[in-house]
């Protein structure tokens, strides 16, 4: 057998209560913060004294999980947060919504924005890139035919 189901995804953060905030303020449902560590989490990991304070985000239906992390131990080394879109790797998250327009506007009050423009696709969906804090970018996507 092969994968059975999608559990959540793992970002790695530096500051996780302004990141956390973030996700809470696009309508994310957080958990507790919980510190874990170990031997078990080295052998996982492949590191060293392990020691990781963590949460999860998910969205209102349950869906989507996001567990953040930040390594206390071994400290995580420095990284390019504003990467461009184009580059290699996980570059977004992608979250329907119901009212994006209304979205954006919580998102720029909150002191981040767009990474480009809100564009209309073929008139079926509203679509946009929130760019977050330590570069995560977001995109929120509204159906126009709901």
């Amino acid at each position: 057998m092969g994968v059975r189901s999608f559990e959540h995804i793992g970002v790695i953060v530096y500051d996780l209560e302004t990141v956390a905030a973030f996700f809470e303020m696009l309508g994310f449902d957080r958990s507790e913060t919980a510190r874990v560590g170990g031997a078990w989490a080295d052998r996982v990991n492949g590191l060293t004294g392990t020691e990781v304070e963590m949460l999860f985000l998910t969205a209102p239906d349950g869906t989507g999980a996001i567990e953040l992390s930040r390594f206390l131990t071994p400290p995580s080394p420095a990284s390019a947060g504003d990467a461009a879109s184009n580059v290699p790797g996980l570059r977004h998250l992608a979250y329907r919504v119901d009212d994006v327009e209304t979205l954006v506007e919580r998102v720029r009050a909150a002191g981040y924005d767009l990474e480009a423009e809100l564009v209309n696709y073929e008139d079926q969906r509203l679509v946009c890139y929130v760019r977050g804090p330590e570069g995560l970018i977001v995109e929120l996507g509204q159906r126009l035919d709901d």
